[in-house]
């Protein structure tokens, strides 16, 4: 260890002690891997990689999953068509191999030759279960959108009702053979098809575990570099071992994955400290702590963070009072001061670092940025929205997932907008994230701090998501115009001319900022401890954050 890291350990020893017995909390709940005695020997000594969440996972339902520790996990047992490779770029998994055609509208796959954990082969039926559950509206998949997205034969007239599963363009004509038809052309098909909610599912395995499909290691199948051990719903560890039947498990070192759910940063770093863990996040005064350490990362990642207001709720339908609410916070604070992890301030719907358009560019580089803080014309827009509500003063509630950096970024939003915009009150409720999820897509919230990760390297993946009656337009605003214009970027016209629709997405990114649908708030970075034996973690932007296949760990 460097001396950095030694005194360090010193500091948080004490630290923590003080804490733990104040709180009276014992050592075996500090979530180190000793804890994790159902799984095998996971010692960080052991050729298992330890790694820190911060938030539990959610689902294990490759069609259910919408958040990123869900994802990084079922990526890490599960395989689909296309995996990517360190620089994101995707590179055939399951496929075999692809063949397109003249008018690239269809893509036929042949499978290679792999297993399920349980011996089954996979097959190119696994694929068109898989995707047909995601297009079921009885399964009402968050992430059914995401079928229209890759522009897959009928899959805008299944989620209307319009056409039955069985329509959708996806079809086996032998086990091995996998043809995708498409309504238009995708530059980014490959991208979007490596994205976790196109994994497969084998039929018979999700029948024969009925209700309890992706509970448990029983009734989680495998395809992948590794297999579940344990593992519960929202579970405080969860425990993988590398899988004997993974077609490539010979170019797989490690034995396996432990992963420990750590919300409190200070605990979490006290693990690494120790030993138990080999890759941990860092939060706020720890990243100026341990920044000169050779064993720290700075990351940038895709994610935006903002705020939801739900203009259901009387007041937040007021233009005037979204505005007021979006530009009274310093973002700039909460980056720099806060976080302190490399997060920049969003000034805009699409991230930095996601996509380059036809002119070679990043789209921020040619977008404007919108909703800057500005106190001063938030209290303006304040004295107008309580002008035209007939209020004088307003109380919202926002919801925020408890976890230490969202608490501290709401308590300090929290503080900024009573400063600046006197008569609005705002109070915190703390919750579990899947909580938070649940209230958001039931609509039972007023304001809520979430945030929203890229599914593939395309500006669709956000502003995809305030369409009327998208199943994450969790602020149920709807515009016309808007509409029209994403429509026509995904099936329309404007699909069929790259440069038109580029532009056409600025266009639209500009009618949501205006409207201040979202009150963005900061795009994230990832302040990262990995331990120095270890070597291969692929961090990404887009898509799925952390892929272990190529770890090795000394």
């Amino acid at each position: 260890m460097s001396k950095i890291k030694n005194l360090i350990t010193i500091m948080l020893t004490v630290m923590l002690a003080i804490s733990l017995t104040a709180c009276g909390v014992s050592k075996s709940n500090t979530g180190t891997t000793d804890t994790v005695t159902n799984s095998g020997d996971t010692k960080a000594g052991d050729n298992i990689l330890n790694v820190h969440f911060d938030v539990e996972v959610a689902s294990m339902d490759p069609q259910i999953a919408t958040d990123g520790a869900s994802f990084e996990v079922l990526a890490a047992v599960t395989e689909g068509l296309y995996s990517v490779d360190a620089a994101g770029t995707p590179i055939l998994a399951m496929a075999e191999s692809v063949d397109k055609s003249e008018d690239g509208l269809t893509y036929t796959f042949t499978i290679r030759d792999a297993q399920w954990s349980n011996g089954t082969p996979v097959t190119a039926n696994d694929f068109v279960y898989a995707w047909r559950r995601l297009a079921d509206p009885e399964v009402a998949s968050e992430y059914a959108f995401i079928l229209e997205i890759a522009g897959i034969k009928n899959a805008g007239a299944i989620s209307k009702g319009e056409a039955a599963v069985e329509e959708l363009g996806v079809s086996a004509t032998d086990d091995k053979t996998l043809v995708v038809e498409l309504e238009v052309l995708v530059p980014f098909f490959e991208s979007v098809i490596s994205f976790p909610s196109f994994l497969p599912v084998n039929e018979a395995f999700f029948t024969a575990s009925g209700a309890n499909f992706g509970t448990s290691p029983e009734t989680i199948l495998s395809n992948g570099p590794f297999m579940v051990k344990a593992y519960e719903p929202a579970a405080t560890t969860i425990s993988l071992a590398k899988s004997p039947t993974y077609w490539d498990a010979s170019n797989v070192a490690l034995d396996g994955i432990s992963y420990q759910v750590i919300k409190d940063s200070q605990q979490a770093m006290l693990s690494y400290q120790n030993g138990d863990l080999d890759v941990a996040t860092l939060s706020g005064e720890q990243v100026e702590q341990f920044q000169a350490d050779p064993e720290f990362n700075n990351i940038m990642a895709g994610y935006l963070w903002y705020i939801s207001p739900n203009q259901k709720v009387a007041g937040l339908e007021n233009v005037n009072l979204r505005k007021a609410l979006a530009l009274s916070y310093d973002k700039t604070a909460i980056a720099n001061n806060i976080l302190k992890d490399g997060s920049i301030v969003a000034d805009f719907a699409v991230p930095s670092l996601l996509a380059t358009g036809p002119d070679g560019k990043d789209f921020r580089e040619t977008a404007d940025t919108y909703l800057n803080t500005d106190k001063v014309k938030a209290l303006e827009y304040w004295e107008a929205a309580k002008a035209e509500l007939g209020v004088s003063e307003l109380k919202y509630t926002l919801i925020v997932e408890d976890t230490e950096s969202a608490t501290n970024v709401a308590q300090f939003i929290q503080n900024e907008i009573q400063t600046t915009l006197p008569g609005l009150t705002i109070e915190l409720q703390s919750m579990p994230k899947k909580n938070r999820v649940e209230r958001l897509q039931q609509g039972e919230f007023e304001i809520c701090l979430t945030r929203w990760g890229p599914d593939y390297a395309d500006p669709m993946t956000y502003l995809d998501m305030w369409v009327t009656d998208s199943a994450n337009n969790y602020g149920f605003w709807s515009n016309a115009e808007y509409d029209e214009i994403i429509q026509s970027a995904k099936t329309g016209e404007l699909a069929l001319d790259l440069n038109a629709r580029w532009e056409a997405l600025k266009v639209a990114e500009s009618i949501v900022m205006d409207a201040a649908v979202i009150l963005p708030v900061y795009q994230k970075g990832d302040a990262v401890m990995v331990n120095e034996g270890v070597e291969g973690i692929e961090f990404h932007s887009v898509g799925i954050n952390r892929i272990y296949k190529n770890v090795t760990k000394k």
